[in-house]
């Protein structure tokens, strides 16, 4: 597709919130962190090869017979409390984490699913993870 030549509405909408297709026959808890195994579809959270944070489930779902036959909601911005594998000190603050799966994050991980930082150390199991992306490579 070539550059505009003229004004283009682009039909902006709040990305706060999006709907994201769900994969057939996969269940999603309400606050579990979802991402998409390569497929186009989402999924609950996982650490595996060429899968991409999509974010934070609105609510449950369960996918139904064929891919995208159920839709998802996910915030793509904001703040969530997650267990940290390995356990969480003050001086984690500040770090980039990986999803391990739907509930737990990771300062490091074999596939590196980035989802976000590291913003509160809630406790020596919990800490608030911010999803927003600032637009850098991990």
């Amino acid at each position: 597709m070539s550059a505009l030549t003229e004004a283009y509405e682009a039909e902006r909408q709040d990305g706060e919130i999006v709907d994201v297709p769900v994969k057939a026959s996969a269940v999603i808890y309400k606050g579990g962190l979802v991402v998409d195994k390569g497929t186009g579809y989402a999924e609950a959270g996982d650490d595996g090869s060429g899968y991409t944070f999509l974010g934070v489930a609105v609510e449950s779902a369960t996918g139904g017979s064929a891919d995208g036959s159920v839709s998802l909601r996910v915030y793509k911005t904001g703040s969530y409390k997650y267990t940290l594998a390995g356990g969480a000190s003050q001086t984690n603050l500040g770090n980039l984490v990986y999803v391990s799966d739907d509930q737990t994050v990771g300062t490091s991980s074999t596939n590196s699913v980035y989802c976000g930082y590291i913003v509160k150390v809630e406790d020596s199991t919990y800490v608030r993870v911010r999803i927003d992306f600032n637009g850098f490579e991990v």
